[in-house]
């Protein structure tokens, strides 16, 4: 597998560094034969076309240069996995259990999730690209070096993670928990849509746009006690 990372978009401010994406390039794939997967389980090389891995515990398994196609992902504990220099397409699930997982040089394409579990994880360069994640928990988790890019996030939480270098690029974000977050270098400019139901005060690092900033203004200034009044004669 030849990959290399590619450099973020410079920024003409210099107020913000980009994300290096990841450039993926898988070798000449084998397909996977079964449908099981296994407790640490170990996995080179292999491409996983439209398998059903409903219910099933692949707990410390690792996936390297591989290419998840079309799978099916309702329940699937993942626990502990790790996904390197891999690509998934077109996963779909409910309940998919990545806590304390590890994706580094990954591409997550037009997946269709709800209630994935990645709290605890680790995301270093990755992109995820198209579709849609419903209550996505990234609680604690660390992301360095992550684009969300034309994908639909519905109340994701980042709780306590520590952003790194993230983009959002293109990509509707609805009710964001940032509470006790840490972001550095976070470039929400380009976000299509940005609502933040929850610590909006964690924002320093974060870079918007004067639009995004009077959309959120009134979050802003309920997170800093002050009244807004039309009236400059109401007491």
């Amino acid at each position: 597998m030849v990959r290399k990372a590619a450099g973020g978009t410079g920024r003409a401010s210099g107020a913000v560094k980009g994300a290096r994406r990841p450039e993926v390039r898988l070798p000449p794939l084998e397909p996977h034969e079964g449908s099981a997967l296994e407790l640490d389980g170990d996995y080179d090389g292999l491409e996983f076309r439209e398998t059903d891995f409903a219910g099933q515990d692949g707990g410390g398994a690792r996936f390297m240069d591989c290419a998840l196609t079309g799978c099916a992902l309702d329940e699937t504990r993942l626990h502990h996995a790790r996904f390197l220099d891999s690509v998934l397409t077109g996963v779909r699930g409910v309940g998919t259990d990545l806590a304390e997982s590890t994706l580094r040089d990954v591409e997550l394409v037009d997946a269709r999730l709800g209630g994935v579990q990645l709290h605890g994880s680790v995301l270093e360069r990755v992109l995820i690209r198209g579709g849609k994640i419903d209550y996505l928990n990234l609680r604690k988790a660390r992301l360095k070096d992550v684009v969300f890019e034309g994908c639909v996030l519905v109340e994701p939480d980042f709780a306590g993670a520590r952003l790194e270098r993230v983009e959002f690029v293109d990509c509707v974000v609805k009710g964001a928990d940032l509470t006790a977050a840490t972001l550095i270098d976070v470039d929400l400019r380009r976000a299509a849509e940005l609502d933040i139901a929850r610590g909006v005060d964690r924002l320093a690092g974060a870079v918007i746009s004067p639009v995004q900033l009077f959309e959120l203004a009134p979050v802003l200034a309920a997170a800093l006690g002050v009244r807004v009044h039309g009236d400059a004669g109401e007491v």
